[in-house]
């Protein structure tokens, strides 16, 4: 899963990113808001957590601007503590949730999670494909309830197909949202890391859809009948 951290304090910018990429994600940056703006505009982010003061162009500026484009990516704001009309305006821009500072980051970390379940339908921070169980909290993949060691690509791999079980996901999409934006990509290396996560889980979930990707779906339903993982025949 991919994020965008907008906050111009460099510090708790710094903080924040670190804290993100040791629970397992791919995290970009901004300080200001014409940089993030922009980042947030032409880049495909799972969740953006965004500052609402900033230098160049403010927060609500920026979240009112993605989504009269049409960016419907969850939005977790930062306000200060005593400023409720900001809150308000945050939401009003369209933000999802909010953090008020001061602020542990166990806090922005478990936000996150609920944003990010929620945007994929699910209710809790436990995600189910057959023997597989993805704890989002814990960061921890077991499959029939033995732990399965992964190294962090593998484990936001499975995330993301996770996230989007049932769905076909191509390697181009995947590739974006495994990665950030500093890290030289190359989607050749995702058959490499779904070839480990097959062998690691050792039980057919991640279907290879010829010619458009992959779906994961538990062995036995409608999806993960690796016929109906073909594409239609053309007439």
């Amino acid at each position: 899963m991919r994020l965008l951290v907008v906050e111009d304090d460099k510090d708790l910018n710094r903080q924040i990113v670190a804290a993100l990429s040791q629970a397992g994600y791919a995290v970009d940056k901004a300080f200001d808001g014409e940089e993030g703006w922009f980042l947030g505009d032409t880049e495909p982010y799972d969740a953006v957590i965004l500052d609402l003061g900033l230098p160049k162009k403010d927060g609500v500026s920026v979240l009112t601007e993605w989504r009269r484009a049409g960016r419907l990516m969850p939005v977790l704001i930062l306000t200060a503590r005593d400023r409720w009309s900001d809150k308000v305006q945050g939401f009003d821009a369209g933000a999802d949730d909010y953090v008020a500072k001061p602020f542990h980051i166990e806090e922005i970390l478990a936000r996150l999670r609920a944003l990010l379940r929620r945007s994929a339908g699910q209710a809790t921070s436990e995600f189910r494909c057959g023997p597989v169980l993805l704890d989002a909290r814990a960061g921890r993949v077991t499959v029939d309830g033995v732990p399965v060691k992964l190294t962090s690509h593998e484990y936001r791999l499975l995330s993301y197909l996770m996230h989007h079980a049932g769905k076909v996901v191509s390697r181009g999409e995947i590739v974006a949202h495994l990665y950030d934006q500093d890290f030289d990509r190359d989607s050749n290396t995702i058959e490499v890391f779904i070839g480990r996560l097959r062998k690691k889980l050792g039980i057919e979930i991640i279907q290879t859809v010829r010619g458009l990707g992959y779906i994961l779906a538990a062995p036995g339903t409608e999806e993960g009948n690796p016929r109906a993982a073909e594409p239609p025949a053309l007439k």
